[in-house]
């Protein structure tokens, strides 16, 4: 890992939250294994807990602490997906924070396409919350500026520019097979 790397990482794991480009905006992220972070972002947004947030990561592998296994049609499915814009809703951990879930038995997981995005999962090891930049019911950030004028130094923003997709990623999910957001 490098310098860099490891001091993003020491930083998410004091609880700091990060800004950073993705398929079709910028989204906002913490270490999803950290309360006062998760609690901090849905503030931050002014978000209702009752949401949930989903799990962007660089593979597969980096979602196996969030989730309960999954049989290998049901992981097929879904790895044959990503990378890319389709998140998937699936069950969730015991383990798993309420304040990643919703309250939910499920989570949603996407293994990102977008090569900042990837690029920050890789090198630090770690899956990362990934919500849209933006205060609850705004429009979404989608340039470094605009998350610096509407967070200040509350987040660290990580520059670079979205990728083409201009709707959120497409929600299925896997118990159902139902398109929960086209």
């Amino acid at each position: 890992m490098s310098g860099e790397a490891a001091e993003l990482r020491a930083y998410l794991k004091r609880g700091g939250l990060i800004a950073y480009p993705t398929e079709s905006c910028y989204g906002l992220g913490c270490d999803p294994r950290n309360p006062k972070a998760l609690k901090r972002l849905i503030h931050l947004k002014g978000r209702s807990a009752a949401k949930g947030l989903l799990l962007i990561a660089h593979n597969f592998k980096q979602f196996t602490s969030y989730i309960r296994p999954l049989s290998a049609a049901d992981q097929m499915k879904m790895q044959r997906s990503w990378p890319g814009p389709v998140t998937w809703v699936v069950p969730a951990s015991p383990a798993c924070s309420p304040l990643l879930t919703g309250g939910r038995a499920t989570i949603a997981l996407r293994v990102t396409a977008h090569p900042v995005a990837a690029r920050l999962c890789r090198e630090l090891g770690m899956a990362l919350v990934s919500t849209s930049a933006n205060k609850s019911g705004k429009q979404a950030a989608q340039t470094a500026a605009q998350c610096r004028r509407i967070f200040g130094s509350r987040v660290r923003v990580i520059d670079g520019r979205i990728g083409q997709r201009r709707r959120p990623s497409t929600l299925i999910d896997l118990a159902t097979g139902t398109t929960l957001r086209p």
